[in-house]
């Protein structure tokens, strides 16, 4: 018998609910209870300090752009912020945390109640309650040699790197999200999109989930049709893009519903999403909150936001990314089908922050648009995880407009940014990539591809423009792609005695 259900037979038979849980490391420039530079990568545990390891008698302070963040996140999803809250340790054993407890927030969050309005791909919006928004530390990072898939079930031994441990967090839960029906995933994929385009536009993150700076955690259960009670729920950790968010939840919704048909229970417990084939894979059985004994933090004193300072935090908002994209739909003249094809392919923001950077707003829409989505698709990535900012693509179109690239050496460019080679001034140094402009060095080309095609010469001559396009092929061949093509068709008239 399968292991999955068919989708359509799901849906027709359960109703989904889900529940989202998105961990975001904030991009201050320290830890949140200590001094340690708050940076990704680094040698191994060189980000460390007795605080953040957990040595005995290190005493924690907390972080406060830490918690002016996590209050604007709070702020940015209608939520009501807490005027106390105080942190408490979550009491767990694991050697990535190096304290055996998380310094985290339990019933006292700092901001609750809140909701995000999300758009899916054919314009109809969800909103998505939000139960709370907590202040906590990211664990530590273990490595797993030897095995065949990097777990620990098979390893040779296992390696830890405490740099992340004491990383700033901000967790933000949903409330059940129910009545989505065959749309549960693309819900799922629509929430995360819209929180990273949220997070990233108040500058509290980078969320590259990429390097596991936005990670969300999806529950799913199922219910049959009508039922009014909820079903035992699967939680699948750490997923780390937004197809893969789409993609586990919908295996999950299949997995489940085959084992309900067989009359076997769904068991509640953490699940590991498998990018190779799409699948889930049994972690461990879930804790509930009894098991981590939860008490308050004797060593933090509770945070108390006065109404003015939430309100100093508030008036920091940036244009938040709807808004803004109502905005540009406005100045740039697009229809509302126009406007949805570039958010569903996340170049929405991206082609609004090229066009700031400087760039023509039809150069800007088709390189991201077209190019770029290339890009992305082939590396089965998310647009935004291009390692390219959006002022690198308007200089790039500003060499293509000035003549020193080509749209082909402008691509080659944007190619070297994306490998890693620098900014496009240094790609193109490096590469020696500047289009060949000396009309010298060009009819020194032209010459040599003239003299080994006199037959198309007789054509030129003769009255077939049209016929410059071999040699001009032949010289751009020559020069490497560098040469101008209108002006090298130019001079092969000119050299034949044809005026164009």
């Amino acid at each position: 018998m399968s292991d999955t259900m068919d989708y359509e037979d799901v849906v027709a038979n359960f109703d989904p609910v889900l529940g989202l849980e998105v961990h975001v490391e904030l991009s201050t420039a320290t830890k949140m209870f200590c001094g340690c530079p708050n940076a990704f990568g680094g040698e191994p545990n060189t980000h460390v300090c007795p605080t953040c390891l957990g040595l005995p008698g290190a005493l924690p302070v907390v972080n406060g752009t830490g918690v002016e963040s996590a209050i604007r996140i709070g702020l940015g999803l209608n939520c009501e912020i807490a005027p106390w809250c105080r942190f408490a340790r979550k009491n767990y054993f694991y050697p990535d945390m190096p304290k055996n407890f998380q310094t985290s927030q339990y019933d006292e969050p700092i901001a609750v109640n809140g909701y995000l309005d999300v758009e899916l791909g054919d314009g109809e919006t969800i909103r998505v309650g939000i139960e709370r928004a907590h202040m906590e530390e990211d664990t530590g990072k273990s490595s797993h040699v030897g095995g065949a898939t990097g777990r620990i079930h098979g390893a040779d031994y296992s390696l830890l790197d405490y740099n992340r441990a004491g990383v700033p967090l901000i967790e933000i839960v949903t409330k059940p999200i129910t009545g989505t029906g065959r749309r549960a995933p693309e819900v799922a994929r629509a929430y995360v999109t819209a929180l990273r385009d949220l997070l990233r536009a108040m500058g509290v993150s980078d969320v590259r989930m990429d390097q596991g700076s936005l990670r969300c955690d999806a529950n799913v259960s199922l219910a049959p049709k009508g039922s009014a009670e909820f079903g035992t729920r699967s939680e699948t950790k750490n997923v780390n893009s937004l197809r893969s968010v789409e993609r586990a939840v919908r295996y999950e919704m299949t997995r489940q519903a085959a084992l309900l048909a067989r009359g076997e229970k769904v068991v509640q417990e953490t699940r590991h999403f498998q990018e190779t084939d799409g699948t889930t894979s049994p972690g461990r059985p879930k804790e509930t909150s009894e098991d981590y004994r939860y008490f308050p933090e004797p060593d933090l004193v509770p945070i108390a936001p006065s109404a003015a300072w939430i309100e100093q935090l508030r008036a920091t908002l940036p244009e938040l990314p709807w808004e803004r994209r109502k905005r540009i739909q406005a100045e740039w003249n697009l229809t509302d089908e126009e406007l949805r094809d570039l958010v569903n392919t996340g170049a929405a923001d991206l082609v609004a922050a090229t066009v700031d950077a400087g760039a023509p707003v039809d150069d800007a829409r088709s390189w991201w648009v077209q190019y770029l989505t290339e890009q992305a698709n082939s590396r089965e990535a998310e647009l935004a995880e291009l390692p390219i900012t959006p002022a690198q693509v308007a200089r790039v179109i500003e060499l293509v407009a000035e003549g020193t690239l080509t749209t082909k050496l402008g691509r080659e460019v944007v190619q070297g940014v994306l490998a890693g080679e620098g900014d496009p001034d240094e790609v193109i140094s490096a590469r020696g990539l500047e289009v060949v402009s000396d009309d010298s060095a060009l009819t020194a080309a032209i010459d040599e591809a003239l003299a080994a095609q006199p037959d198309v010469v007789d054509k030129i001559r003769g009255g077939k423009v049209q016929a410059a396009g071999a040699i001009v092929g032949a010289v751009m061949k020559a020069t490497k792609g560098q040469a101008d093509a209108k002006r090298v068709r130019e001079l092969i008239l000119e050299r034949c005695g044809v005026v164009g």
